[in-house]
């Protein structure tokens, strides 16, 4: 089975990152590699917003049925939810 694709740009960042940290690299390498940084940041971050789209919570309705509900939509419940003290501060 194949390595998916995040996994493998994530790993390479870092490998990036590390490098770049480093230093001793010539301005235009840094450059370069600093780039190719940027590039795999964003396809990274498109990966995981994508990713985050898909997930869903199944949850019961009043007639015990399974419904899907969004993610969102759970953690903005979560916030209604939420108690708070006489100042405001939430408790946990």
């Amino acid at each position: 089975m194949a390595e998916p694709k995040f996994e493998k740009d994530l790993e390479k960042l870092e490998k990036l990152v590390d490098e770049l940290e480093e230093g001793g690299l010539a301005l235009d390498v840094s450059l370069k590699k600093f780039e190719d940084g940027v590039k795999l940041a964003q396809r990274c971050e498109q990966a995981l917003g994508s990713a985050e789209k898909k997930i869903e919570k199944l949850t019961k309705s009043a007639s015990g049925a399974l419904k899907a509900v969004p993610l969102n939509d759970e953690e903005e419940d979560e916030e209604d939810d939420a108690e708070v003290d006489e100042d405001g501060e939430l408790l946990f």
